[in-house]
Protein backbone atom coordinates (compact mmCIF):
# COMPACT_ATOMS: atom_id res chain seq x y z
CA UNK A 1 0.00 0.00 0.00
CA UNK A 2 0.97 3.66 -0.60
CA UNK A 3 -0.32 6.44 0.30
CA UNK A 4 -0.98 9.74 -1.36
CA UNK A 5 1.47 11.78 1.42
CA UNK A 6 4.04 9.25 -0.42
CA UNK A 7 3.40 9.56 -4.28
CA UNK A 8 6.49 10.42 -6.66
CA UNK A 9 6.73 10.66 -10.23
CA UNK A 10 7.01 7.22 -11.83
CA UNK A 11 4.74 5.85 -8.80
CA UNK A 12 2.57 3.07 -10.16
CA UNK A 13 -0.80 1.91 -8.32
CA UNK A 14 -3.97 0.61 -8.49
CA UNK A 15 -7.09 2.63 -8.45
CA UNK A 16 -10.54 2.44 -9.08
CA UNK A 17 -9.90 -0.96 -10.81
CA UNK A 18 -7.25 0.74 -13.12
CA UNK A 19 -3.82 0.83 -13.37
CA UNK A 20 -2.23 4.22 -13.17
CA UNK A 21 1.46 6.07 -12.71
CA UNK A 22 1.99 9.39 -11.26
CA UNK A 23 3.29 11.75 -14.19
CA UNK A 24 3.49 15.17 -11.90
CA UNK A 25 2.63 15.43 -8.12
CA UNK A 26 2.23 18.61 -5.70
CA UNK A 27 1.63 18.87 -2.43
CA UNK A 28 -0.62 21.56 -1.31
CA UNK A 29 -0.90 23.03 2.10
CA UNK A 30 -3.32 26.10 1.89
CA UNK A 31 -3.39 28.60 4.46
CA UNK A 32 -6.81 27.65 5.02
CA UNK A 33 -7.96 23.97 5.41
CA UNK A 34 -6.29 20.48 4.32
CA UNK A 35 -3.10 19.86 2.82
CA UNK A 36 -3.69 18.27 -0.72
CA UNK A 37 -1.78 16.45 -3.13
CA UNK A 38 -2.38 17.82 -6.62
CA UNK A 39 -1.09 15.12 -9.39
CA UNK A 40 -1.73 14.23 -12.98
CA UNK A 41 -1.77 10.82 -13.76
CA UNK A 42 -1.82 8.50 -16.70
CA UNK A 43 -3.61 5.38 -17.00
CA UNK A 44 -0.96 2.55 -18.18
CA UNK A 45 -3.35 0.41 -20.20
CA UNK A 46 -5.41 3.08 -22.69
CA UNK A 47 -2.35 5.82 -21.74
CA UNK A 48 -5.41 8.02 -21.06
CA UNK A 49 -3.72 11.27 -18.60
CA UNK A 50 -5.43 12.82 -16.32
CA UNK A 51 -5.82 15.55 -13.34
CA UNK A 52 -6.90 14.79 -9.70
CA UNK A 53 -6.61 15.82 -6.38
CA UNK A 54 -5.71 13.58 -3.06
CA UNK A 55 -6.30 13.46 0.43
CA UNK A 56 -2.58 12.74 1.75
CA UNK A 57 -4.00 10.07 3.97
CA UNK A 58 -5.59 8.37 1.26
CA UNK A 59 -3.99 4.53 0.53
CA UNK A 60 -3.88 2.25 -2.45
CA UNK A 61 -2.29 -0.53 -3.60
CA UNK A 62 0.99 -0.70 -4.74
CA UNK A 63 1.08 -2.01 -8.79
CA UNK A 64 4.26 -3.44 -10.05
CA UNK A 65 4.80 -3.33 -13.64
CA UNK A 66 6.91 -6.04 -15.12
CA UNK A 67 9.12 -5.26 -18.03
CA UNK A 68 11.16 -7.90 -19.68
CA UNK A 69 13.62 -7.73 -22.60
CA UNK A 70 12.23 -9.84 -25.69
CA UNK A 71 13.71 -9.98 -29.11
CA UNK A 72 11.37 -9.08 -32.23
CA UNK A 73 11.43 -11.90 -34.27
CA UNK A 74 9.15 -11.39 -37.15
CA UNK A 75 5.86 -10.40 -38.36
CA UNK A 76 2.34 -12.36 -39.48
CA UNK A 77 -0.78 -10.69 -40.04
CA UNK A 78 -1.94 -8.62 -37.37
CA UNK A 79 0.57 -10.41 -34.75
CA UNK A 80 3.82 -9.61 -33.94
CA UNK A 81 6.48 -12.50 -32.09
CA UNK A 82 8.48 -11.60 -29.64
CA UNK A 83 11.36 -14.32 -28.41
CA UNK A 84 11.86 -14.12 -23.95
CA UNK A 85 15.41 -14.06 -24.04
CA UNK A 86 15.83 -16.61 -21.38
CA UNK A 87 12.91 -19.39 -21.97
CA UNK A 88 13.28 -19.06 -25.65
CA UNK A 89 9.52 -19.01 -25.51
CA UNK A 90 7.94 -16.99 -28.44
CA UNK A 91 4.80 -14.26 -28.03
CA UNK A 92 2.61 -13.11 -30.00
CA UNK A 93 1.20 -9.22 -29.30
CA UNK A 94 -1.14 -7.61 -31.55
CA UNK A 95 -0.44 -4.84 -33.31
CA UNK A 96 -2.94 -2.88 -31.77
CA UNK A 97 -0.67 -2.81 -28.39
CA UNK A 98 2.55 -1.51 -30.33
CA UNK A 99 2.85 1.94 -30.23
CA UNK A 100 3.60 4.24 -33.25
CA UNK A 101 7.49 4.08 -32.99
CA UNK A 102 7.47 0.37 -33.30
CA UNK A 103 8.20 1.59 -36.81
CA UNK A 104 11.81 1.98 -36.45
CA UNK A 105 11.86 -1.38 -34.98
CA UNK A 106 13.52 -4.23 -37.34
CA UNK A 107 13.85 -8.14 -37.36
CA UNK A 108 15.94 -9.16 -34.53
CA UNK A 109 15.97 -6.15 -32.09
CA UNK A 110 15.42 -6.06 -28.38
CA UNK A 111 12.22 -4.58 -26.93
CA UNK A 112 10.84 -3.99 -23.20
CA UNK A 113 7.80 -5.68 -23.17
CA UNK A 114 5.35 -4.13 -20.33
CA UNK A 115 3.46 -6.57 -18.19
CA UNK A 116 0.81 -6.28 -15.66
CA UNK A 117 -0.31 -9.32 -13.82
CA UNK A 118 0.69 -11.19 -17.03
CA UNK A 119 -1.30 -9.30 -19.27
CA UNK A 120 0.66 -7.23 -22.14
CA UNK A 121 -0.38 -3.79 -22.21
CA UNK A 122 3.19 -2.02 -24.42
CA UNK A 123 6.34 -1.97 -25.80
CA UNK A 124 8.75 -0.19 -25.83
CA UNK A 125 11.57 -0.07 -28.26
CA UNK A 126 15.35 0.82 -27.91
CA UNK A 127 15.63 4.48 -27.37
CA UNK A 128 17.85 4.85 -30.26
CA UNK A 129 18.36 3.05 -33.84
CA UNK A 130 20.27 2.26 -36.37
CA UNK A 131 18.40 1.99 -39.91
CA UNK A 132 19.62 2.43 -43.09
CA UNK A 133 18.16 4.84 -45.52
CA UNK A 134 16.81 2.94 -48.58
CA UNK A 135 14.86 6.07 -50.62
CA UNK A 136 15.94 9.98 -50.68
CA UNK A 137 16.02 12.50 -53.23
CA UNK A 138 19.76 13.63 -53.84
CA UNK A 139 20.47 17.04 -51.91
CA UNK A 140 20.53 19.91 -54.55
CA UNK A 141 23.86 21.73 -54.18
CA UNK A 142 23.66 25.23 -53.17
CA UNK A 143 20.59 24.69 -50.75
CA UNK A 144 22.19 25.69 -47.71
CA UNK A 145 19.89 27.26 -45.44
CA UNK A 146 19.91 26.81 -42.17
CA UNK A 147 18.35 23.01 -41.18
CA UNK A 148 17.26 21.79 -44.92
CA UNK A 149 15.42 18.56 -44.69
CA UNK A 150 13.91 16.47 -46.85
CA UNK A 151 12.22 13.12 -47.02
CA UNK A 152 14.01 9.58 -46.43
CA UNK A 153 12.57 6.02 -46.44
CA UNK A 154 14.12 3.77 -44.16
CA UNK A 155 14.99 0.18 -44.19
CA UNK A 156 11.66 -0.78 -42.08
CA UNK A 157 9.51 1.05 -44.00
CA UNK A 158 9.10 4.39 -42.04
CA UNK A 159 9.54 8.01 -43.11
CA UNK A 160 11.73 10.73 -41.49
CA UNK A 161 13.28 14.32 -42.40
CA UNK A 162 16.75 14.00 -42.71
CA UNK A 163 19.33 16.41 -43.42
CA UNK A 164 20.08 17.33 -46.89
CA UNK A 165 23.70 15.52 -46.93
CA UNK A 166 22.23 12.19 -46.20
CA UNK A 167 22.18 9.91 -49.23
CA UNK A 168 21.02 6.32 -50.39
CA UNK A 169 22.45 3.62 -48.57
CA UNK A 170 23.89 5.73 -45.40
CA UNK A 171 23.54 4.64 -41.88
CA UNK A 172 21.77 6.69 -39.74
CA UNK A 173 21.07 7.32 -35.67
CA UNK A 174 17.55 7.73 -34.75
CA UNK A 175 15.57 8.65 -31.46
CA UNK A 176 12.51 6.43 -31.68
CA UNK A 177 10.96 8.52 -28.83
CA UNK A 178 10.59 11.81 -31.10
CA UNK A 179 11.21 9.46 -34.42
CA UNK A 180 13.62 12.18 -35.47
CA UNK A 181 17.33 11.74 -37.10
CA UNK A 182 20.05 12.03 -34.56
CA UNK A 183 23.29 11.53 -36.66
CA UNK A 184 25.31 9.37 -38.84
CA UNK A 185 26.05 5.69 -37.41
Amino acid sequence: MISAGDFRNGVTFEMDGNVVQIIEFQHVKPGKGAAFVRTKIRNVITGGVTEKTFNPNDKYPTAYIERKDMQYLYSDGDLYYFMDNETYENIPISSSILGSNFKFVKENMDCKILSYKGNVFGVEPPTFVELEVTKTEPGVRGDTATNVTKPAELETGAEIRVPIFINEGDKIRIDTRTGEYMERA
